[in-house]
């Protein structure tokens, strides 16, 4: 066959292993984690999904080389106790009988991975230097013999994954942990062989590379994982991580390249949507021209055809994707297949990481099965087609719609407005949300191919999906802006959030974005970088507390960099005039903002009531997403989709 993208989709023989396509899937850590350590059968689906999906290579993520010094993570690998190898093993059969290449990543948290010490009986960390900081366990300077101990484990663990079936392994030696401490002059102080200049502090990583080479063989595939540069200001910037690389090329088989360290923030390790599609392909390119070792990149990895530019100009030979695939796993297979407009695309928006983190579970805003694929990978058929209505056309309705026909049932789509998206279609125009706006088009395309009735302009009221005489109605009639009962309100300088896509030319130079939660900082940071002079107010002392909790960190930090916004905290607006907003303090002073427009992004309100006059429209009737309470898109796509499930 002739392939749209015949580089992304060509072989490359690292040691002695063929990749089937120039695509992996990047490290994600597990969730069902025995208590010992090994891998649940949640997370062994999870893995293999990504495999079926098509990915040339899955790497279970984060594998703790030397539990004597290091619990920053939950996977390990060891002889004992019983069935621990074996979980180990299952996963690598899993991965590999799907095509793929089962890579395990060796990781070392160094001081971010706390243990009990037995004789001090108190948590210590171990690091490449000693250190206090108050409330913390103290950091531990590594002794020669410890580094000696440490290494000896990373041979052993690299031995073992081996011998389970993995047939890559994965050094992390970036983001902050062990390796990259001791390459990070900001954390490594020492003053012996192992500190000092960047060959001293590459030692470590060095002596890491060949006690793994000498566990695995000669033609076993190892590939070091690296920051280029870690983005913070005493850390190392690129021309050293250039040297790194050059320093690590002659003894691995794939140089993966990576930014950023946890020191200073999630959202350089795992870009934002405020940072530009494959932003470390520049460093990649670099280093490809100063080795002679293939390179792999990560972050922010999407766009097929940058993707293909990518390998055919030599900038990289591996495309490495994380939320890519958490959002839809069948990517690189979509890209094998020359189905790229079938790409559900990630939205960006961390509900993965921060589901993980808070819950150490997983969710995907436009991927309901993610996380959840020990329940089966593809929708299975219905015993019997039925006819299905589903009134509204947001992210509850458009999932609920696919997820209906996936199943074999004839489906009706009736969205009262001109175009589908819901409340998404308000991100129209944001750069920094292209990927929200662009999500219903694609749903759009996957809908009308799995043979959906779309009807546009469609006002379905209860009556007329009666006459259409449906087995279900799944109702996903969204919700509506929270109107604050203040004089003015109705003014014509007054734009509700989920309408400013239609006075994109009414908005003036001094705007009041009324309302900080994430709707309202995200139009703050969006107005000011189309020039206004913007005021935020919120009525709470925090801003955007309804945000997936990583994201309110690349939020705040999106503030910091624009000082410019006026952030008006516990103050809630009491008037509005045609000059502007009056709003009072906690303290009962009322202050004037004059404004040419005020956005109002003030909240959403159920339908929940409107939502109810359909519940005799059919034999079953599902309520979903916002009409039952306005929530985030990952709650109404898990919704519209396991109602469609329950037809």
């Amino acid at each position: 066959m002739t392939r749209k993208f015949p580089h992304l989709c060509s072989p490359l023989q690292l040691g002695n292993v063929t990749l089937r396509n120039r695509m992996g899937s990047a490290p994600m850590g597990g969730v069902d984690i025995t208590p010992d350590g090994g891998i649940g059968p949640k997370s062994t689906s999870f893995y293999e999904h990504r495999a079926a999906g098509g990915a040339a290579v899955v790497t279970v993520s984060e594998v703790v080389v030397d539990p004597k010094t290091d619990a920053s993570a939950n996977y390990r690998l060891a002889e004992n106790p019983l069935g621990l190898l074996s979980s180990f093993t299952y996963t690598a059969d899993a991965i590999r009988r799907h095509g793929a290449v089962p890579n395990m990543e060796l990781s070392h948290g160094g001081i971010y991975g706390s243990v009990w010490n037995e004789v001090s009986r108190n948590a210590v960390k171990f690091g490449p230097s000693g250190l206090k900081v108050p409330g913390e366990p103290e950091i531990v300077e590594l002794s020669k013999e410890q580094i000696k101990d440490v290494v000896a484990a990373y041979g052993r663990t690299a031995a073992l994954a081996k011998r389970v079936g993995f047939e890559m392994v994965m050094i992390h030696g970036g983001h902050g942990w062990l390796i990259n401490q001791f390459l990070s002059p900001s954390i490594n102080h020492r003053n012996d062989e192992y500190g000092g200049s960047v060959e001293n502090r590459c030692r470590f990583a060095l002596e890491v590379i060949e006690s793994v080479r000498n566990a695995v063989g000669k033609d076993f595939p190892i590939e070091f994982r690296m920051s280029g540069f870690e983005a913070m200001a005493d850390g190392y910037q690129f021309d050293t991580g250039l040297e790194i690389a050059k320093a690590v090329a002659p003894f691995v088989n794939l140089i993966h390249v990576s930014a950023g360290s946890h020191h200073i923030g999630f959202w350089i390790t795992h870009p934002s949507a405020f940072q530009p599609h494959g932003v470390n392909v520049r460093m990649a390119a670099e280093i490809k021209k100063a080795t002679n070792t293939p390179v792999a990149t990560v972050g922010g990895i999407y766009d097929p055809v940058q993707m293909e530019d990518i390998i055919a100009s030599g900038k990289a030979d591996v495309l490495y994707m994380a939320h890519a695939v958490a959002a839809d796993p069948y990517f690189p297979r979509k890209i094998m297949e020359n189905r790229e407009d079938e790409i559900i695309p990630c939205l960006r928006c961390y509900a993965c990481n921060s589901e993980r983190a808070v819950t150490t579970t997983r969710r995907c805003a436009v991927n309901p099965m993610f996380g959840r694929e020990y329940e089966g990978f593809e929708v299975a058929p219905a015993p019997v087609s039925k006819k299905v209505v589903v009134v509204g056309g947001g992210p509850a309705g458009l999932r609920a719609a696919l997820t209906a026909a996936q199943r074999g049932h004839k489906v009706i789509l009736c969205e009262k407005a001109d175009r589908l998206g819901g409340i998404t279609v308000c991100e129209e125009g944001v750069p920094f949300k292209e990927a929200m706006f662009d999500y219903p088009k694609t749903m759009e395309s996957l809908l009308r191919k799995a043979g959906v009735e779309i009807r546009l302009n469609a006002d379905a009221t209860p009556e007329y999906v009666a006459k259409e005489n449906a087995d279900a109605a799944i109702i996903a009639i969204g919700s509506d802006t929270i109107i604050p009962p203040i004089p003015g309100v109705d003014g014509k300088n007054v734009i509700p959030v989920t309408e400013k896509q239609n006075h994109h030319d009414e908005i003036g130079q001094k705007v009041v974005v009324l309302g900080g939660g994430v709707a309202g900082v995200e139009e703050a940071i969006h107005l000011k970088d189309c020039g206004k002079d913007v005021v935020l107010i919120e009525m709470r002392d925090s801003l955007a507390v309804d945000a997936a909790h990583l994201y309110r960190e690349v939020l705040m930090d999106q503030l910091d960099r624009r000082p410019e916004i006026d952030v008006r905290l516990n103050c809630t607006g009491s008037r509005i005039t045609g000059e502007g907003l009056y709003a009072k303090t906690s303290e009962g002073d009322e202050v004037f903002f004059p404004a040419d427009t005020i956005i109002l992004a003030t909240g959403q309100r159920a339908r929940r009531s409107e939502a109810v006059t359909y519940s005799d429209a059919a034999p079953r009737v599902f309520w979903v997403g916002d009409c039952t309470q306005a929530r985030t898109i990952v709650q109404a796509t898990y919704q519209g989709h396991h109602a469609a499930l329950d037809v």
